[in-house]
């Protein structure tokens, strides 16, 4: 059988290592078994903070709801109930894009929600 050495392969999976560690502290960003360590860690912590941003995501927009909807003098719960049993169907990534960049229009949600 034919000797097969394989000091190009290893060469190219250290580098594409080195590579993608670069920008890590001390012997993350230099020593191969260290960096491979170290990028094991950041593909869980990154496909795991993926899920998290969501959730992070969802209680800024109900921060930013509840700070204008006070602002006019309901409650972010109040709200949100008046707009399902109005059967207005406007997300909350929407409604507080509403009460940062447009009050006018987020006022007129709040008045039609709160009729009746």
């Amino acid at each position: 059988m034919t000797r097969v050495k394989k000091g190009v392969h290893a060469l190219k999976r250290r580098r594409s290592i080195l590579k993608q560690a670069k920008g890590f502290r001390h012997g993350r960003s230099k020593k191969e078994r260290q960096a491979k360590e170290a990028l094991l860690h950041a593909g869980a912590y990154a496909f795991a903070h993926r899920r998290d941003k969501k959730s992070h995501n969802r209680k800024l927009w109900n921060i930013k709801i509840n700070a204008r909807s006070r602002e006019l003098g309901m409650s972010y719960s109040r709200l949100i109930n008046a707009l399902k049993k109005k059967n207005i169907i406007l997300d909350r990534k929407i409604l507080s894009d509403f009460a940062e960049n447009n009050p006018g229009t987020f006022e007129k949600v709040l008045v039609r929600a709160s009729q009746g």
